[in-house]
């Protein structure tokens, strides 16, 4: 598993190249957005941007449990 703040950065820069792809981003926006994606892809063993982004938000989730103190 990745480090939450590197999945954090990754799922965050997805968000953003996805906005400015759709909204008419240029084709750098779109390289960008495919090298973010490939590399979310690797860190969380998927293939494509939609499951990477589920698995992402999963772990970053986990780990913000793990960081919580239990409450009694």
């Amino acid at each position: 598993m990745a480090h939450p703040s590197l999945l954090r950065e990754l799922v965050e820069r997805c968000e953003t190249l996805r906005r400015r792809t759709a909204s008419g981003g240029n084709a750098e926006t779109v390289r960008e957005l495919e090298d973010t994606t490939y590399t979310l892809c690797v860190v969380t063993g998927t293939h494509q941007l939609d499951a990477a982004l589920f698995v992402a938000r999963g772990q970053l989730s986990d780990a913000m449990a793990r960081q919580q103190p239990m409450r009694h």
